[in-house]
């Protein structure tokens, strides 16, 4: 069966999953960022994403991450060829070599330039790879956090597959195979309508809402954004922008743009297509060299803090557990 039309569910129930650092099991932390992808040539890798990396490691050691979610664009310019390309050591392998990433699980996700690759390669790399997950497109992640009975859903989507690729244009052109578009919302709404999770993610590549360069992408804001709305999402999670966001309309969703993996964009060209009240945050100063977001999950609430190199919090917000 081809793997694209297969749907996993990973359900894991939470142990202690970072033995290395040991912390009394009473909430779930994850790192959540992408556009780490490096460069085609020597060196592969970018300043910014090695001084990201290199917190990253700092970070995931001192508060005992879990794991990591990524959300694509993970070989720039245009992914990789087969499951033995050498980008998988050259720009993933040999940057992220902190004890405390290569000892815990990276969920993975592709983004608009792995899409002019080889995507089933980066797929079939979870074979070769202890802590590369990349089982299929679009995928599901159960989470139970034991001692405060706390349940995580993440669902893990293929924006490129529902909006199509952007070939270099600003937007996506539209999907490529309309009918395996349908297939997926088609899933998501099922998977978010089944859901009672106490707090449930979604994480894609493009944006719903952003000020960046790209800004909102029209096509999820018409097919996605009802959705995450209608079955009280508690966030989404997104890259392609390479900045550091966070945008939430009133008290309801929240939106957590983690693009600066690799580059950083200071770009505001798409500001006034988000209402001024919804932008809570955004940092893309080129001198910051990156980042990403910590996501702590607790029985009342989960807090996002924004982390740059060199020990900066520029950011910290929470986000209160779902209501049914």
């Amino acid at each position: 069966m081809d793997p694209f039309k297969r749907v996993f569910q990973l359900t894991i129930v939470y142990l202690q999953l970072v033995v290395l650092f040991p912390r009394e099991v009473c909430d779930m932390r994850f790192i959540a960022f992408g556009d780490w992808g490096g460069l085609p040539d020597p060196p592969y890798v970018t300043i910014v994403q090695k001084a990201t990396a290199n917190e990253m490691g700092r970070v995931a050691q001192s508060t005992g991450t879990d794991f990591i979610i990524n959300v694509g664009d993970n070989f720039y310019y245009r992914g990789v060829n087969d499951v033995n390309d050498f980008r998988f050591k050259e720009t993933f392998e040999n940057i992220f070599t902190a004890p405390s990433l290569t000892n815990i699980p990276w969920y993975i996700l592709a983004g608009n330039h792995d899409h002019l690759g080889n995507v089933s390669a980066q797929v079939a790399y979870s074979v070769v790879s202890k802590r590369w997950n990349f089982p299929n497109l679009y995928y599901e992640l159960d989470f139970k956090v034991p001692n405060i009975s706390v349940s995580v859903t993440i669902l893990m989507i293929d924006t490129v597959v529902i909006c199509g690729n952007t070939y270099e244009a600003n937007q996506p052109y539209g999907p490529e195979n309309p009918q395996l578009a349908r297939e997926q919302l088609q899933w998501i709404q099922e998977k978010l309508a089944h859901s009672r999770s106490d707090y449930l993610i979604v994480a894609g590549h493009y944006p719903v809402w952003s000020i960046g360069q790209h800004g909102p992408t029209p096509c999820l804001v018409a097919q996605l954004r009802p959705l995450l709305k209608q079955y009280n999402v508690t966030a989404y999670i997104s890259g392609h922008d390479h900045s550091l966001q966070f945008i939430r309309e009133g008290e309801g969703i929240a939106y957590i743009v983690s693009g600066s993996g690799s580059f950083v964009d200071s770009s505001t060209i798409n500001k006034e297509k988000v209402p001024s009240d919804w932008l809570r945050f955004y940092n893309a100063e080129i001198s910051a060299l990156g980042g990403f977001v910590l996501i702590r999950i607790t029985a009342e609430q989960m807090f996002a803090s924004y982390r740059q190199p060199y020990g900066m919090v520029v950011f910290q917000t929470a986000l209160p557990r779902r209501t049914f």
